[in-house]
């Protein structure tokens, strides 16, 4: 299994790559939406991207709408990963074809209940 991290806090990445590492997951970082959807079209097959939502160049909501334009990229599931907390970003997200959405601060557990709910059942 493969994942996508896209968030600009060296904190947040460094933090799921060694989630991810320790489950056998190999992972693959960006620091931007650009980036992230880069590594999408370029690096993939991903199981799942992890995007977080305000970050610099192209945030991860514009991130998301563009992967989900892109048909090629349907079999990914998109989790954002946010401080985000109101629910106008939680519905916004949704509606525009993430699979699941996660607030930060979050705990091992809670992360991979939400990426099993999300469809990824490599885990």
């Amino acid at each position: 299994m493969r994942a996508l991290v896209v968030d600009d806090s060296r904190f947040i990445r460094n933090y799921l790559h060694s989630l991810f590492t320790q489950h056998g997951v190999e992972c693959v970082e960006a620091v931007d939406g650009k980036q992230g959807l880069a590594c999408l079209r370029e690096a993939g097959p991903f199981s799942v991207a992890l995007v977080d939502w305000n970050m610099p160049v192209m945030s991860g909501y514009e991130m998301l709408q563009a992967a989900r334009a892109d048909h090629s990229l349907d079999a990914t599931r998109i989790v954002m990963v946010t401080t985000e907390a109101e629910n106008d970003h939680i519905e916004a997200a949704l509606l525009a074809g993430a699979d699941e959405y996660i607030v930060k601060p979050f705990d091992e557990g809670g992360l991979f209940d939400k990426l099993r709910m999300a469809g990824v059942n490599e885990l």
